[in-house]
């Protein structure tokens, strides 16, 4: 051992020289021939071929997203925005909803499938409009098909029990007996449809109204500011679109004066705008962006 007490490296050995004791290895006269196999011939017509970069993927490419846009608006979800008070304060004029579309869905051999929901009193459904479908509703649903259903001094009654409704609210202290004692036999205001006037008769027994089958009778928050089925008639079940999912985007009324206009010199213009700008974003109301609907 050295110094470090590191071991030696082994002492090399001496090259033993070639003698007749050791027999050079004999290699085979001939070498057995290595099969290669070679790959098939490219087809001609794929020998130039190139993934297609140029308009035409560009064209399929765009009719894929179209298509996906098309089925996930028709059939998932879909956005609304609330244009009216009559769901506050649950919703918001301002509010912009995503609807889910699949949650409600027709009953029948699919049902095993995929675990559509059946409509429930308390649910808040968007639909359309009965009266012209080509508008879309949100409204809280009241009654199912066979619920009796009365109000007495703004107080709604399912079935002769008091229903309990925290999230309804009255704006107007003064009762209106077509609205806040329904039905109680007056017809109300002089716009209430000729066909509801009749089906209300005849539905009325006993001072409540009897929800007939595959319908939905369906009321605002506001109960004193809502245009609902007291005065134009049930919801049918094939008008339901599906149910508020959450509001992803919210913001309040903007004002008049928050109005951009040409008008002025080139600094009352930039300093309008950014004033404008800076009321915008305090209209925002970020608290109830991406807060599910209940």
């Amino acid at each position: 051992m050295n110094e470090t007490g590191n071991q030696f490296a082994p002492e090399t050995q001496p090259t033993a020289s070639p003698s007749a004791d050791v027999e050079a290895p004999t290699l085979p006269e001939t070498a057995a021939p290595v099969s290669v196999t070679e790959p098939p011939p490219i087809p001609a017509s794929d020998r130039n071929h190139e993934p297609d970069t140029g308009w035409v993927g560009t064209v399929q490419s765009l009719l894929v997203t179209v298509i996906i846009a098309v089925f996930v608006i028709t059939f998932i979800v879909q956005a609304f925005q609330i244009p009216s008070e009559s769901m506050e304060n649950t919703l918001l004029i301002g509010d912009y909803l995503l609807v889910d579309k699949a949650h409600y869905g027709p009953a029948g051999i699919w049902d095993w499938l995929i675990p559509y929901q059946k409509i429930k009193r308390g649910d808040i459904i968007v639909f359309r409009y009965p009266v012209n479908p080509s508008q879309h509703f949100v409204k809280r649903v009241i009654g199912v098909p066979g619920d009796h259903i009365r109000l007495i001094d703004k107080q709604v009654f399912v079935n002769g029990k008091p229903l309990n409704e925290p999230y309804a609210i009255h704006s107007q202290s003064v009762v209106i007996p077509f609205r806040d004692d329904f039905p109680n036999g007056d017809l109300g205001p002089e716009h209430l449809g000729g066909a509801w006037a009749r089906e209300l008769l005849r539905l009325t027994e006993d001072h409540q109204l009897i929800v007939p089958r595959n319908c939905y009778f369906a009321m605002g928050d506001n109960r004193d500011e809502s245009y609902d089925s007291r005065y134009w008639g049930f919801v049918p079940r094939e008008n339901i679109v599906g149910r508020p999912l959450l509001i992803y985007w919210s913001v309040r009324q903007r004002n008049p004066a928050d109005v951009y206009t040409d008008e002025g010199t080139a600094d009352d213009k930039l300093a309008g705008l950014i004033s404008r700008i800076e009321r915008g974003w305090h209209s925002m109301r970020w608290h109830r962006m991406f807060t599910l609907v209940r």
